[in-house]
């Protein structure tokens, strides 16, 4: 685990607050109470998630925040440009004499527990500077006590045993949200995160080993530059790992009762390279394809092989399907192949699940490559929803005549764009049979942004981007815009794509 650092970089600054904060110090400052003394407290109503508890968190970064806090030039020119223009010069240069040397802060310890009513922070000091004080100090202290709250949650349903990692950094509110996220996952709990910068600024141990991206990537037609590995021990000759994975998927087959052809030949040459790189580390992904008649077999292949030179596979891990009964129907298999070929260790492989693990989900147990080298690639897996689509593709927004939208149409990059007044025949995601669908107008949805790291479009400002925004939130039907039971937007594959996705379903080549 890496020391911890200050994340000067990501650290709230000043302006990190609410204008009202900012009108109710000129305010006070106009009324000759800007030094008056005063005490906030933060606390909250209810307790979140329907529970009895919270964590309180974020203290650190409240403290870092004080210790920084000083309006620079730009800020308060900033404020000079959203106050009202007759503001009085002086107040300006009272901002920018302002810092935290007559605040003090008192607070529950970080990790405490926090109940309704009970403050977790209180801070007092001079009433303008407290002020400005408390929309950052909440929000450094309400998302980081929320996060560490659901982590707390969760690992008492898991028990302190099972390991937990967190994993949402491509899914959180922006990089900050992220490192937030990362951070308190740990501290409410959490074993560890794959936010590799969560290790290095804050010292969250990081673990991680391989996407659905990485199998797909391998075709099985690729030959390793060095398949050569040396026994654990050090001595001894070195083995092709390659080869001995086969001679292991024969047995292994025979003892589940599959074919040798069933396992994907891909999948196997990606658990061999990842052998390769990580011998000490090597963990399966089992979902990719299938989990019974491909991802075990070639896993327990590699494994074995990896066994005979002194290697144990630290795990398998299971992203999609029952998660439940497919680990106790593997934990069964590793039993039993561990019985056949007299490996006691395999029993006790771990078997670790993710996919969007709520706390029903987690009590019940107690994102993708599609192309590599102009071939496409797909994920084919058991939970329908979690199937990629393979091949470079083009979107297409589809539009009638009164500029009300009908679907957004998925297709090859390779197939010529739809055209306004052509009769399209297109099918629908989740639906059994095709439909026809004839556009009023088109829109390209994929816009050339930046290529060969080159800016090669102006990027709109803020204020343009939420025009937009606004814009396209306008052009929703009161059907799919209704935040309660809204009506699923409809998006659609062109013909060429659905028969590609239904070629590579049935086994097929590109």
């Amino acid at each position: 685990m890496a020391a911890e650092q200050d994340p000067e970089g990501l650290a709230a600054r000043p302006l990190l607050t609410d204008l009202y904060q900012a009108t109710m110090a000129l305010g006070y400052w106009r009324a000759g109470r800007a030094r008056d003394p005063a005490e906030f407290e933060l606390f909250f109503r209810r307790c979140p998630f329907g529970g009895a508890f919270a964590l309180a968190a974020g203290l650190r970064d409240c403290v870092r925040f004080l210790r920084a806090f000083r309006l620079r030039d730009a800020d308060v020119q900033f404020l000079a440009s959203v106050l009202p223009p007759d503001t009085d010069p002086a107040f300006f240069e009272h901002l920018r004499a302002l810092d935290c040397s007559g605040v003090t802060v008192r607070a529950l310890s970080e990790g405490s527990l926090a109940f309704p009513g009970v403050p977790v922070l209180q801070v007092s000091g001079p009433l303008l500077v407290a002020q400005l004080l408390e929309t950052p100090l909440l929000c450094l202290v309400s998302y980081a006590s929320l996060v560490a709250t659901n982590a707390a949650r969760l690992r008492l349903i898991a028990g302190p045993e099972k390991r937990l990692l967190e994993m949402g950094l491509r899914r959180a509110q922006g990089p900050n949200g992220g490192l937030t996220a990362s951070t308190y996952s740990y501290l409410g709990g959490f074993d560890s995160s794959s936010n590799v910068l969560a290790g290095q600024l804050c010292g969250v141990p990081v673990a991680g080993t391989l996407a659905h991206s990485f199998v797909t990537s391998f075709s099985g037609t690729e030959v390793p530059p060095d398949s050569m590995l040396a026994p654990a021990a050090g001595q001894g000759p070195r083995v092709d790992l390659a080869t001995c994975v086969e001679g292991w998927l024969e047995r292994v087959c025979a003892h589940l009762g599959l074919g040798v052809q069933e396992p994907h030949p891909g999948e196997r040459a990606a658990f061999v390279a990842y052998a390769l790189a990580f011998p000490r580390a090597f963990q399966g992904l089992l979902d990719t394809y299938s989990v019974r008649r491909s991802g075990l077999p070639n896993f327990l292949a590699v494994a074995l092989a990896l066994g005979e030179l002194g290697y144990r596979a630290v795990g398998v891990r299971l992203d999609s399907g029952d998660l439940l009964r497919q680990a106790q129907e593997i934990r069964g298999l590793f039993k039993s192949t561990a019985a056949r070929f007299q490996v006691p260790w395999l029993e006790s492989v771990p078997i670790a699940v993710s996919n969007n693990i709520d706390e029903e989900e987690l009590a019940r147990l107690a994102q993708e490559l599609v192309s590599v080298g102009g071939q496409p690639r797909m994920k084919l897996t058991e939970d329908p929803e979690k199937q990629t689509l393979p091949g470079s593709k083009a979107a297409f927004r589809l539009l009638g005549s009164d500029g009300s939208l009908l679907l957004d149409l998925l297709q090859l990059a390779e197939e010529p764009p739809p055209q306004a007044g052509q009769e399209l025949r297109v099918w629908p995601r989740g639906a059994q049979e095709s439909r026809t669908v004839r556009p009023a107008h088109v829109e390209p949805l994929l816009q050339l942004w930046v290529q060969d790291g080159q800016l090669c479009e102006h990027l709109p400002s803020l204020a343009e981007s939420r025009a937009f925004a606004q814009l396209s939130l306008s052009r929703l039907s009161p059907a799919h815009r209704r935040l309660e039971h809204p009506e699923p937007y409809q998006v659609a594959l062109s013909e060429k794509l659905q028969a590609l996705v239904d070629r590579l379903s049935a086994g097929g080549s590109p």
